[in-house]
């Protein structure tokens, strides 16, 4: 049985931080990537960043957090971050892990919701102005 489990959201004042856990369980994930999305009210979900369990050189971010967010891992303790730094107002979301299949992942398809099998129960995000 995979479970994903995030943890770490919460409410910040605009330019405040929080960091974001994903812990896994279940079958090896070396041969997969992880990626965190995010879902606001009354919009689709959207990619934010990717890594896989395996290198560091195809860490994926969404223009939207460039330079604001650090995803990273801790393959010991089977757990995938999510830094967020500078946190702004549009940043308010509910925030999902998911694993995505390398074979998907490195030919470019971390982008997309479909490509990932297996998702988390959210954790809420919410920034204040």
């Amino acid at each position: 049985q995979v479970q994903l489990v995030e943890s770490g959201g919460g409410l910040v004042q605009a330019g405040g931080s929080l960091r974001l856990s994903c812990v896994t369980s279940g079958p090896t994930f070396t041969s997969y990537a992880m990626g965190w999305f995010r879902q606001a009210p009354g919009k689709e979900r959207e990619f934010v960043a990717a890594i896989p369990w395996s290198d560091y050189g195809n860490i994926h971010y969404a223009d939207s957090v460039k330079g604001r967010f650090t995803i990273s891992r801790d393959n010991a303790k089977n757990t995938v971050y999510l830094q967020m730094n500078s946190l702004k107002p549009d940043d308010t979301a509910v925030y999902y892990c998911a694993s995505c299949p390398l074979s998907l992942y490195y030919r470019s398809n971390y982008y997309y919701t479909s490509s990932y099998d297996y998702w988390g129960q959210g954790t809420q995000v919410t920034v204040s102005s």
